[in-house]
């Protein structure tokens, strides 16, 4: 075999490094990381120079991009590590959360990595690291928050604005506010950096960060919060498993804690209501001989597109959904019915027919009960899905058998206490209005 031929296949192999396939043993002495892990989408990509994680803008899931040609050269050490740093750059919300108001985003891409990176050791050649030799960052602690590291940064590295991999990114959100997991105390190299993505590029002077932040400020706010969402629900499951082994790997104790109180953190209902209605939407067409048809011009009427979402609104009618929770759900359907079609359909343990009534695109309504009795889910799903609806929402207690699957979308809305313990285990969102 040449010279030229060996390169050929050498590269080949190389881009058939499958990251997907070495995830669980990387990470097999890591279980809350390893949690994360099974829970978040890595894909291949030649677009970014090594790795990152971000939000997807169009499904608000988490998601990591790698480029195998910079993986597969790495140790296992180095590719447990920096599938720890992306990891931690999305429990600890750097970008959608954490990020000052007016930071640089060099310096702030900068001061995340420095965060990260005080607690891991076996990152590749290049990782920003507090206390090295050689570097601006020599004279600096490790331990320290990334608000801290931006405002202890050598003068030199605030200068410029955003590059190439600043701050954009499709971040991924997270929950807590800014200062959470962390602030300016202390601790948070610990937890690592929250939620950014990672690969190339964002330094000053010859200094960029590991891995790519090119997405962080890209993504839409009621997008960042449906996002917060699931990845609170991916946090507390991995807090759980790791709890129940009675191991976190190398997740140090006091970010332990960082991360048990960020799942007490508020989700803003009202966004992720208004997110579920937008992303319902589908187009329904009908003909228009205001518009031309541009293949066939003066022959066949024009079509135009009217996005309108038809949802439906399944209301409890048991008493243990009070009437103040649903005078604050209709005041916001209020609000959002600009937006979409709503179809309210009261129930007990059966739906009257009788009862359900059509909520027009720009109409105000009032709450009114109209039945009392006990509790079926059944009787609503059937009624959705022998009809045309583009999303389905339920106000519930929650007390009631799982009923069938839905053929939309489907999300439940109810009370702080029945969002933590509800009656049945289910993937669908359960949002607590409060």
């Amino acid at each position: 075999m040449n010279k030229e031929t060996e390169m050929v296949a050498a590269k080949a192999q190389v881009r058939t490094f499958n990251l997907n396939t070495h995830t669980a043993r990387l990470l097999m002495d890591e279980p809350f990381f390893a949690s994360i892990s099974r829970r978040i989408d890595k894909t291949a990509s030649y677009a970014i120079p090594t790795a990152g994680v971000r939000i997807n803008k169009d499904t608000a899931q988490f998601e990591m991009l790698y480029n195998p040609d910079f993986f597969e050269p790495l140790t296992d050490a180095q590719r447990s590590d920096i599938l720890k740093h992306e990891f931690y750059h999305i429990v600890f919300m750097h970008v959608t959360e954490r990020m000052p108001d007016g930071a640089m985003t060099k310096a702030w891409n900068i001061a995340t990595d420095l965060a990260i990176n005080s607690h891991l050791h076996n990152l590749p050649d290049g990782a920003l690291i507090p206390g090295k030799e050689g570097t601006p960052f020599a004279n600096l602690p490790r331990g320290k928050s990334a608000e801290w590291y931006l405002a202890n940064m050598p003068e030199e590295l605030k200068g410029e604005g955003s590059d190439s991999g600043g701050q954009g990114g499709n971040g991924d959100g997270s929950e807590s506010g800014k200062g959470s997991s962390g602030g300016q105390s202390d601790g948070e190299g610990e937890g690592q950096g929250e939620n950014g993505q990672g690969s190339g590029g964002g330094g000053n002077d010859g200094f960029e960060t590991l891995d790519d932040h090119s997405g962080w400020g890209d993504v839409p706010d009621d997008v960042k919060e449906i996002a917060k969402e699931r990845l609170k629900d991916i946090i507390k499951k991995a807090a759980e498993e790791s709890s129940r082994s009675s191991s976190w790997g190398s997740v140090p104790a006091q970010c332990r804690e960082k991360i048990i109180k960020g799942l007490q953190s508020k989700i803003d209902w009202r966004k992720v209501l208004r997110y579920f209605i937008k992303t319902s939407q589908r187009a329904n067409k009908s003909s228009s001989i205001k518009r031309i048809n541009r293949r066939y011009a003066y022959i066949h009427p024009g079509r135009k597109a009217n996005r309108v979402a038809k949802i439906a609104i399944s209301i409890d009618q048991s008493g243990s959904v009070d009437n103040d929770m649903l005078a604050q759900f209709f005041a916001e359907l209020n609000k959002l019915s600009e937006l979409a079609e709503f179809t309210v359909v009261p129930f007990d343990t059966e739906v009257d027919e009788s009862l359900v009534y059509s909520w027009k695109k720009g109409e105000k309504r009032k709450w009114e009960r109209v039945k009392s009795g006990g509790t079926c889910f059944d009787a609503p799903t059937k009624y959705v899905n022998e009809r045309e609806f583009d999303g389905h929402i339920i106000l519930t207690d929650l007390c009631a058998p799982k009923p069938k699957p839905s053929k939309c979308q489907r999300m439940w809305m109810t009370t702080p206490q029945y969002a933590q313990r509800p009656y049945f285990k289910t993937s669908e969102r359960i949002i607590a209005i409060e």
